[in-house]
């Protein structure tokens, strides 16, 4: 679905094609019982992400969803996601730049993504530099990478690195220099 953002004098289309497939390879294509994430803190979560940050549907572990259902809570989520990710945006960016930061923003919360430094380049118009920063600090360590526990006895946080997020923040970052010209 394309849509018209005012504020950007420009079209971006909603649920792309390519977003959808992203989606696919890195939150899983079939996945219709809803389960823990343990990378999450055991957030329910089912087909193509979803999770309680990006839907109002109730989602409980061991719930089975059709096919239909997952086809359309995803829709309506992109969408609602995407339309608060563009506002973030100051300059119309290229689909595969948009769609980069969606799916961060969908694995983050748009929130996160629209205070980032990503976002902050993507803002300048720099989207080589934005593409990077989803995924490598300027210093060149991994960033969004990691996750964090806190230990209930001391209430000191740690963090620990995850190698599969990082791989899927490095695909986010060539995923996103496909619409740098």
């Amino acid at each position: 679905m394309k849509k018209y953002f005012p504020h950007l004098g420009g079209t971006l289309v909603l649920g792309s094609a390519a977003l959808l497939g992203f989606l696919g390879q890195w939150e899983g294509v079939g996945q219709h019982v809803v389960y823990a994430d343990r990378l999450a803190a055991g957030l329910p979560t089912v087909c193509k992400g979803l999770t309680r940050h990006v839907t109002t549907t109730p989602i409980i572990v061991g719930e089975r969803w059709s096919e239909e259902k997952c086809q359309r809570e995803e829709a309506a989520a992109i969408e609602r996601v995407q339309t608060a990710l563009a506002q973030c945006f100051k300059v119309l960016p290229p689909q595969y730049v948009f769609d980069a930061a969606s799916s961060h923003a969908w694995n983050f919360g748009h929130p996160s993504t629209c205070t980032s430094l990503a976002m902050a380049s993507f803002n300048q118009g720099d989207w080589a530099k934005g593409c990077r920063r989803l995924s490598m600090s300027d210093a060149g360590r991994p960033v969004w990478s990691f996750t964090s526990h806190i230990n209930p006895k001391t209430g000191i946080k740690t963090y620990t690195f995850i190698q599969g997020l990082a791989n899927r923040r490095q695909a986010e970052t060539s995923f996103c220099h496909q619409g740098v010209v």
